[in-house]
């Protein structure tokens, strides 16, 4: 009867999924490097508009999102919804320096995201952890950062128009529920 309890009890505990690994090796050719500026940004919402439509408030790039985590819209309680959103850097101007190893991204010059190609790691802003690999599928490059409830923030970028404009994609998936789904073009300055 205990042996039949524990197994029941260890069947209930389902773990999340874990993200899979990317490769590190960079393209023949393709270099992310420059200075960027989004099309039509006068436009253009920000990638946090969706939490917000959600009630879940994520400060602008560079005022002090560092130290917050999401919260509800009028109040100052923690949301219930998934943390992967508070991983969203906005930027309308892009500096992207590329090495062998990684590209660090500028965001309006007030925030820089490091990421390492084929990386597999624990990231954290302020209380929130995350799961957070990536690396290249072709030539592109894809950076997964998945919240301790498995809603997972996919970005991809890319070059495009003979180099001289960066395609990001951003959408957000909890399950089989895609929550949010954004596509920016930047053009070579």
């Amino acid at each position: 009867m205990v042996v039949a309890a524990i197994a029941l009890l260890a069947g209930g505990c389902a773990s999340r999924p874990e993200l899979p690994a990317r490769s590190a090796a960079v393209p023949p050719g393709v270099d992310l490097s420059g200075h960027w500026e989004l099309q039509g940004h006068d436009e253009a919402p920000d990638a946090g508009q969706a939490a917000r439509e959600q009630g879940i408030y994520i400060p602008p790039s560079g005022a002090g999102r560092r130290q917050q985590g999401p919260v509800r819209v009028g109040g100052n309680r923690r949301s219930k919804g998934p943390s992967v959103f508070v991983f969203i850097e906005d930027g309308r101007s892009l500096k992207i320096t590329q090495t062998k190893h990684g590209i660090f991204v500028s965001f309006d010059r007030s925030v820089v995201e490091e990421y390492t190609f084929g990386e597999n790691r624990k990231v954290s802003l302020g209380p929130i952890e995350a799961q957070r690999v990536s690396g290249w599928e072709g030539p592109v490059y894809i950076v997964e950062t998945m919240d301790d409830r498995g809603a997972t923030l996919i970005e991809t970028w890319a070059l495009a128009g003979d180099g001289s404009e960066l395609v990001r994609e951003i959408n957000i998936v909890d399950g089989e529920k895609e929550l949010y789904a954004s596509r920016q073009v930047f053009d070579r300055t």
